[in-house]
C-alpha cells in the first residue's frame, strides 16, 4: 500500500477527516511504523491487546516514573493497530468496535491514575464525559448515516494523551501543576464536544 492510499483510507475511516498539520505529521509517522510491523507479521489484535494491558498498568503505576513509559506504550499500541489494519487491508466493523471499546477503556483507566496523582476527581470525571460524549456522538452520526462529519477537535485522543503525559511528568518533577492540566483538559474537551455535536446536528439537519 502506498502512502497516498494509506491517507486516503485513513482519511474515508474518519469520516473524511482533513489531512494536515498535526493529522498529517502522525500519519506520516504510523504509516511508516505500521510497515515495519506489517513486515514482522504482527497482528492489529495485538497491539490492541497490548495498548489496553499497558494503559490498564498505568493505575497502579500511577505515582512511579513507570506510568510515563506504560502511557506511551498504551498510546502507541491503541494509535498503531488501526493503522495496521489500514496497510494490511485488514479493516472490519468488527475491528473497529473492538477498538473504539478498548479505547474507551484504556482512557478511562487514565482517569482513574489521573486521580491518583492528585486531579481533582470531579474535573477529570467532567472531561472524560466529554470526551465520551464526543466519540459517541460520531459513532452514533455514523449509524446514522452521516459518513462527511471530518472535524478533527483540538482535543482528539492523542491530545488527552499528551495532557496526562505532561501531568505525569509534572508529579515526577514535583510541579505543582496536574490541577491545571486538568482543568485546560476539561475546558478543551468542552470546546470540542460542543463542535462536533453542532457540526453534526447542522448536517443532520441538512438531510
Amino acid at each position: 500500500m502506498t502512502e497516498n492510499e494509506f491517507t486516503t483510507s485513513w482519511s474515508d475511516l474518519h469520516g473524511g477527516a482533513e489531512i494536515s498539520g498535526v493529522v498529517r505529521g502522525w500519519l506520516w509517522i504510523s504509516y511508516r511504523v505500521a510497515k515495519a510491523l506489517h513486515a514482522l507479521r504482527i497482528s492489529p489484535n495485538i497491539l490492541t491487546a497490548s495498548g489496553v494491558i499497558a494503559g490498564l498498568l498505568t493505575i497502579p503505576m500511577a505515582r512511579s516514573s513507570w506510568a510515563i513509559a506504560l502511557l506511551v506504550l498504551s498510546l502507541l499500541g491503541d494509535g498503531l493497530d488501526g493503522s495496521l489494519a489500514i496497510y494490511g487491508r485488514a479493516t472490519s466493523k468488527r475491528g473497529a468496535i473492538i477498538d473504539s471499546v478498548s479505547d474507551r477503556i484504556t482512557e478511562f483507566a487514565w482517569l482513574i491514575a489521573f486521580t491518583r496523582i492528585g486531579a481533582p476527581l470531579a474535573v477529570v470525571a467532567g472531561a472524560w464525559i466529554a470526551a465520551h460524549s464526543q466519540e459517541y456522538v460520531r459513532a452514533r452520526a455514523g449509524g446514522l448515516g452521516l459518513r462527511e462529519i471530518g472535524v478533527v477537535t483540538i482535543a482528539e485522543r492523542p491530545v488527552r494523551a499528551s495532557l496526562f503525559f505532561i501531568a505525569l511528568v509534572g508529579y515526577n518533577l514535583n510541579i505543582s501543576c496536574i490541577a491545571v492540566v486538568a482543568w485546560v483538559w476539561l475546558i478543551m474537551q468542552t470546546f470540542s464536544f460542543v463542535r462536533i455535536a453542532s457540526v453534526t446536528y447542522r448536517r443532520l439537519s441538512l438531510r
